[in-house]
């Protein structure tokens, strides 16, 4: 690895104790004050101009800007990424736009089973829950199994049971039911049926899993997902999203990254983890360990999807090999920018 050191008279312990170690971490800005930063996704698929009225891009241009200002409010007032994040994403699972809480889509069994993760870069510490039918808001349930338990993923009842004793009430399972993801399966159905989809077509069964990245002032990083994972899905079929180091993996040291896309292949090459570790062990930056694992490792692979990911400097890359992905940041100075299409 090249290093510059500046010439003084001497070198000091800290810098021969790099010089030795042979880390290959991006050199530490540690010293530079923190600028807080989020990143959201609203999910990665076959999404075109010509699919998309004005009317319906202008309203998932609306909530991708109301999930980021809810989270920057947090990072702005001096609250933590985890904070934001949670807030981010929260306003997402909310909307019927998305496939993740509300919005969530139906199993082969015409049920919803919806799946979540968090993680503090600081801490590795770590949530996840899936599998779960009655639970508003994933994401804060994910976050209290991180903060309230001693484990990292719950699933299925035993998760649903955890909600309610930590005060989280139970919806009916109606309040997931919209009529666009209803007539998504019945398409599915039909396909399946006729065997006549390819995968290509299929990208539309997961599209809308959502996720955020956040820095926040005192440089630490955050990163959650949430998905009701795929149209048509067998019952019990759980995905990337809740999986630490395949759909969610946040890291100080590296970057945080949420992933959305074709959940097995995803969780074949751990993708969020393999973008953190080749930052950490061959010193590449956000934007090319992101670029080699989506648009190299996934799609060799045969996968398809993207991520969002930020390091600890607040610099974010956003890589899909779809025709589109739904995302948007906010930076420092509360500038949003949000793009759907891959221009």
């Amino acid at each position: 690895m090249k290093m510059r050191l500046r010439l003084c008279g001497c070198i000091t312990m800290s810098a021969v104790s790099l010089l030795l170690s042979g880390s290959s971490l991006p050199a530490d800005d540690s010293h530079k004050e923190p600028r807080i930063k989020l990143v959201v996704h609203g999910g990665a698929g076959t999404i075109t101009r010509e699919k998309m009225t004005p009317d319906m891009e202008q309203q998932y241009r609306a909530k991708l800007a109301e999930a980021l200002q809810e989270g920057y409010k947090v990072l702005k007032s001096g609250g933590s990424s985890m904070d934001a994040i949670e807030a981010a994403i929260r306003v997402m699972e909310d909307s019927p736009l998305f496939n993740a809480g509300k919005g969530a889509v139906f199993t082969s069994a015409g049920t919803n089973e919806l799946d979540a993760s968090v993680m503090d870069g600081a801490s590795l510490k770590a949530g996840a829950a899936a599998a779960l039918r009655r639970v508003k808001n994933p994401i804060s349930l994910a976050r209290l199994v991180m903060d309230k338990s001693r484990h990292v993923m719950m699933a299925g009842e035993g998760a649903e049971e955890f909600a309610r004793r930590q005060g989280m009430k139970p919806v009916s399972r109606k309040y997931f039911f919209t009529e666009h993801r209803w007539r998504q399966l019945q398409e599915a159905r039909k396909k399946e049926m006729q065997r006549s989809a390819n995968r290509l077509a299929l990208n539309e069964t997961y599209l809308g899993t959502v996720g955020a990245v956040a820095l926040d002032q005192e440089g630490r990083l955050a990163a959650g997902t949430s998905t009701g994972g795929m149209t048509n899905k067998r019952p019990g079929r759980v995905g990337d999203s809740p999986v630490i180091g395949a759909g969610t993996y946040a890291d100080n040291r590296t970057c945080a990254v949420s992933a959305t896309g074709e959940g097995e292949y995803i969780i074949r090459l751990g993708v969020a983890r393999d973008i953190s570790a080749l930052m950490e062990y061959q010193g590449k930056s956000v934007n090319e360990a992101a670029d080699m694992v989506v648009m190299e490792k996934l799609a060799r692979l045969g996968g398809t999807g993207g991520v969002i990911a930020m390091d600890r400097n607040g610099n974010h890359a956003w890589p899909f090999n779809t025709s589109g992905m739904y995302r948007g940041f906010i930076d420092a100075d509360g500038k949003i920018v949000i793009k759907i299409y891959k221009d």
